[in-house]
């Protein structure tokens, strides 16, 4: 864990804990390079200039990136964390300079096994935003998981479907990918799906009423690539759909950047 470059100190964390005000990205890394780097950086310079209206330095990004990762270039999941150690609750409005912390874990290992979602009425604030500010997603995941399923969808007030707790959701219906039309978050493996597939996707409501109807689903994200979706609440789906083989290995064939 290295804020700037050198290890962060408890003092320097204390503020993040206490106050939970950043925005962050997560990414995989392998030997240096990573799918949409580009991508990542454009939402951590879109959202630190939302939050902090300052520019971020994304050479600085990646300069720690590197300096993090030099003992171990992966594969590894990075995380990159922008916020101010000097605010705090009394000090929000204070003009912001925003510090760079670079945290790191380990990829999950082996083959992921198709999800079981429940959906849940629940929006998270500025849902355009990756703000640290998690809380309401991690509680809906947590009932989730305690009913027995492995994560949680989120609808609104009329079942019009958003987004997972931590990623995008896809339909396949009649050969295409059907994004939901709602407030998400705009993920970076999504958008190089959308790069790849050119005219098969489409951006339109989806209803859970409408979830019979589709022929399969998968959700998406930097750590787990695509993820099939074996179920949401008792509509279940293949998980070995054509589109959905596509899918992945278009993503999987999408070109590395180097840091």
């Amino acid at each position: 864990m290295e804020l700037n470059g050198a290890p962060a100190s408890p003092d320097q964390m204390r503020v993040l804990a206490l106050t939970n005000y950043g925005h962050f990205t997560t990414m995989l890394v392998k030997n240096f390079v990573v799918r949409g780097l580009s991508l990542h950086l454009e939402r951590l310079t879109r959202d630190c200039r939302q939050l902090f209206d300052v520019e971020l330095d994304t050479d600085a990004v990646r300069h720690h990136m590197r300096h993090a990762l030099a003992a171990d270039p992966g594969p590894i999941m990075v995380r990159v964390t922008v916020y101010d150690p000097a605010l705090d609750l009394g000090t929000m409005g204070s003009d912001a300079e925003p510090s760079i912390l670079v945290t790191t874990r380990p990829v999950a290992p082996g083959v992921s096994a198709p999800l079981r979602l429940q959906a849940a009425r629940y929006q998270r604030e500025i849902p355009t935003v990756k703000h640290v500010s998690v809380f309401g997603a991690l509680m809906h995941r947590r009932r989730a998981q305690r009913a027995g399923f492995d994560d949680v969808l989120f609808t609104n007030d009329d079942g019009m479907i958003s987004e997972a707790s931590t990623s995008n959701i896809g339909f396949v219906k009649q050969g295409r990918v059907i994004w939901p039309q709602a407030e998400w978050l705009p993920g970076v493996t999504m958008a190089l799906i959308n790069q790849e597939l050119d005219q098969l996707t489409v951006t339109e409501p989806v209803n859970v009423s409408d979830l019979p109807d589709m022929e399969a689903t998968f959700v998406t994200n930097a750590g787990i690539g695509v993820r099939a979706v074996l179920s949401v609440d008792r509509t279940e789906w293949r998980t070995d759909h054509k589109v959905l083989d596509k899918v992945r290995k278009l993503y999987e064939e999408t070109p590395y950047e180097s840091l």
